[in-house]
């Protein structure tokens, strides 16, 4: 199943409106390029319910707000609801600042996106409605563990009911469900932390997989998370004496662009809960 949502992305083409922030803009392009999506990059108010109206899908990333930017954000969030596309919701930071959590609250409750998907901090920031992170980074003591698994999964689980939202929690261990069925991911690598953008990137090929797969949503952002951590995977094993994080990101896009569906299948990590 996994293998067939990366094909249909290949044979379909997704156009994916991004409204995502200007650190990483550049690598989600190539990104959704990469997994055979194409991207198009548009936060002017005046422009993006055009833009969105053309699009399959819309991904809106909280990075780098602006009062401009925001305004684009609900324009587009509620063209792309009402022409019936899928919305995407990356709250980076929610709980570092009151301008990011209740935006990204906002855009929760005002426009339903069709998945949300952050670090485990960032969600629990969404779930009690206020909350605090590290920076743009999950805080240590929320993560995702052996040990703490099963209360993390009843947690996401809950949390994609209320919302009525795919939730995927993206960290060590990756938790993509939709309140019934939840995939317990275990690709990637400690060092992709390492490089700006990683969970950017994700959330544009994300945002093309459930696009290409609107009847298998749930499989497709799950199989996502698995392109992304097995591309992690295999640019780590290609690096070379002298190579760094920048290297590393390179050699990750690489990797996304050249996966094919058997290889996405038998190097996808998962157990279902």
């Amino acid at each position: 199943m996994l293998g067939k949502c990366l094909e249909n992305v290949r044979k379909s083409v997704p156009l994916v409106h991004n409204i995502t922030n200007y650190v990483t803009v550049n690598d989600v392009a190539n990104a959704i390029l990469a997994c055979g999506g194409s991207p198009i990059m548009s936060d002017e108010p005046e422009d993006v319910a055009d833009i969105t109206s053309i699009c399959g899908g819309l991904n809106i990333n909280i990075g780098t707000l602006n009062q401009r930017s925001i305004e684009g954000m609900f324009v587009a969030g509620k063209k792309a609801k009402e022409l019936g596309h899928p919305v995407l919701l990356d709250p980076v930071g929610a709980g570092a600042s009151v301008l990011r959590t209740n935006t990204a609250n906002r855009i929760v409750s005002e426009i339903g996106p069709s998945v949300i998907r952050g670090n485990i901090s960032e969600i629990k920031t969404l779930a009690a409605g206020t909350g605090t992170t590290k920076g743009v980074d999950a805080d240590a003591a929320d993560a995702v563990t052996e040990e703490t698994l099963d209360s993390a999964v009843d947690f996401v689980k809950r949390f994609a009911k209320d919302t009525k939202s795919i939730v995927a929690v993206t960290g060590a261990i990756d938790l993509v469900t939709d309140g019934e069925k939840c995939y317990v991911i275990r690709n990637g690598r400690p060092e992709m932390g390492k490089i700006t953008g990683t969970g950017c990137q994700l959330s544009g090929i994300m945002t093309a997989y459930i696009v290409a797969n609107p009847d298998n949503m749930l499989e497709a952002a799950a199989a996502a998370v698995c392109v992304m951590g097995l591309a992690g995977e295999i640019g780590y094993s290609r690096m070379q004496e002298g190579e760094g994080n920048s290297s590393y990101r390179n050699r990750i896009i690489d990797a996304v662009y050249n996966m094919t569906a058997k290889e996405l299948e038998e190097g996808a990590k998962y157990e279902i809960k």
